[in-house]
């Protein structure tokens, strides 16, 4: 029999030392044993349906690991954990470090158990479709641990005795697995339409990121961003941005046709037990609204991963998605935007005033009509330190799930991971980094289009106009930290508009910058590889 494995921290040992009962048996109605349940059609499906459940851990939580401490994102009343948001702090025990190395190890060996399965299952029409799939989110949870954390083990057996020592693999060979992977997923998987597993389409984004992504890197080869451009146009496969941002956003829990991959909620189902099987995204990014007082008015927000003040100032008054990121004009029932057909005559709660109506005329006019209103000037809605009321900031209302039981600390509608609009900006760094800059302000500008704004020029066309605008189409997505990350760009544009990170925080130890996470502490003390070394800046 070969061996499971137990990975390398306290929560992931004891998961594994239960034969991952937990989450991979769970379909399994009859009392037959693993082994001969995996054998079979519904068996192998209930198997990939686990590997799918795995996105709900490794997104559905704190998105501390994927936003905090950036350009963008800053916290308010409440405090985000130290290290990860100021770095200052920042250590292998820090809270947080550990939460993705835990879950996306947890995916990657229930991936692998689908993979060691493969071989023995009963043959059907969809199995090499399945492993194709599966392959996929193996590569995902790789990709996610590369970038955060920089070369980890290696895993790709499927262990049923305990294994306790580990060898580090290095980057370069993570980013060639990832790759492996997905080159050899994309002719398995569907050709279709997204409906919710995975399609050619989102391997054809993955593959173009991971290339964008190994470009920057210094074992990069010559060819990966221009790798990278020929799978974002795959990706692309000729589609136009047809919806209108509001319309990409609306809160129906609809698969819209620009979604590639998302992490997926039920309504139904999640409503049984909403504080347990819905999702974090709504709860953050935004500032405290209410508790258990106002259920069913308002969204519980947490008052962390607020927007910036250089977040606000990255739209104009012409970008359609400022309005439909921002709830910019609250009514005394914050959810009546949705419920109420017609608002004209609402009362009006808290007016968060845009930078192009910043004068004292329009002030005085917009007070005139609703008197009662808590007037917010521009410039005093970015987070700042320790703002002692409710609504001292803006809120971000794309991700609002206003049907949501409770009002909704946790939401029902699927987390975004990939869509068309991000595929073009990818398109368009792909192409700028190959020395191809015309062809990559026209995949751009695809995007501004939509959004109502004039066309870059290609002499403002650089990387930091791209950051600008993935920011501007992107925000509140669990992309920033790795595009900061990416580019290079994470210790000047932090330290820039974090109004708490100086350059100063990230130097680590030997004067090295603390860019990459520290390997979690427990996985370092649970490695019997005592060669097993830590990340430069945290030794």
């Amino acid at each position: 029999m070969k061996k499971i494995v137990y990975t390398l921290s306290y929560l992931t040992l004891v998961l594994f030392l239960t034969g991952c009962s937990d989450f991979l048996e769970e379909d399994n109605k009859s009392n037959a044993t693993a082994e001969d349940f995996y054998i079979t059609a519904e068996g192998y499906q209930s198997l990939l349906n686990a590997n799918y459940a795995q996105l709900r851990e490794l997104y559905g939580n704190s998105p501390w690991l994927y936003a905090c401490g950036t350009d963008l994102y800053a916290e308010g009343r409440d405090r985000e954990p130290l290290g990860l948001s100021r770095y200052t702090n920042l250590n292998p025990s820090s809270e947080g470090v550990g939460a993705l190395y835990d879950t996306a190890f947890k995916a990657i060996q229930t991936a692998n158990t689908a993979v060691y399965y493969y071989d023995l299952t009963e043959t059907t029409d969809v199995l090499d479709q399945q492993l194709g799939e599966v392959r996929f989110l193996r590569a995902n949870a790789y990709f996610l641990l590369v970038q955060t954390y920089g070369g980890v083990p290696l895993i790709t057996e499927y262990f049923r005795e305990p294994v306790l020592s580990f060898d580090r693999a290095e980057a370069e060979a993570i980013y060639d697995f990832i790759i492996t992977e997905l080159e050899a997923a994309l002719p398995a998987v569907s050709t279709g339409a997204y409906q919710g597993k995975v399609t050619q389409r989102a391997v054809n984004h993955l593959l173009a990121k991971v290339y964008l992504t190994r470009g920057y890197e210094s074992f990069g080869t010559a060819t990966d961003f221009e790798t990278a451009a020929s799978y974002a146009d795959a990706a692309i496969a000729g589609q136009s941005l047809d919806l209108s941002f509001e319309e990409l956003w609306s809160p129906d829990y609809a698969i819209n046709s620009e979604t590639l991959f998302s992490v997926q909620y039920d309504a139904a189902s999640v409503s049984t037990d909403p504080f347990s099987l819905g999702h974090m995204q709504t709860s953050y990014f935004g500032p405290y609204q209410g508790g258990s007082e106002v259920a069913g008015d308002a969204p519980y927000r947490t008052y962390t991963l607020c927007p910036t003040q250089f977040a606000i100032d990255l739209f104009t008054e012409d970008d359609t998605r400022y309005a439909t990121t921002f709830m910019t004009e609250v009514y005394e029932r914050y959810f009546d935007f949705y419920d109420v057909e017609n608002t004209a005559d609402l009362p009006v709660a808290e007016y968060y005033e845009p930078a192009w109506k910043a004068t004292q005329t329009e002030r005085d006019a917009y007070m005139a009509e609703h008197p009662d209103a808590t007037y917010h000037s521009y410039g005093s809605y970015a987070p700042s330190v320790r703002p002692s009321i409710d609504y001292q900031t803006i809120p971000v209302r794309k991700f609002d799930d206003p049907g949501a039981p409770f009002g909704a600390r946790t939401s029902r509608r699927d987390i975004v991971l990939a869509r068309l609009g991000e595929t073009y900006l990818i398109a368009a760094e792909a192409y700028l980094m190959a020395n191809q800059a015309t062809t990559g302000l026209s995949r751009l500008n695809v995007v501004r289009d939509r959004a109502g704004v004039d066309d870059a020029t290609l002499a403002e066309f650089d990387i930091d106009y791209i950051l600008d605008e993935r920011g501007r189409e992107l925000l509140g997505e669990y992309h920033r930290w790795f595009d900061l990350k990416r580019t290079g760009k994470l210790v000047e544009r932090a330290s820039a508009h974090h109004y708490l990170v100086d350059e100063e925080n990230f130097v680590g130890v030997n004067g090295e910058l603390k860019i990459l996470r520290p390997i979690p502490q427990d996985a370092i003390d649970l490695n019997q590889n005592r060669d097993f070394k830590q990340n430069p800046a945290y030794q």
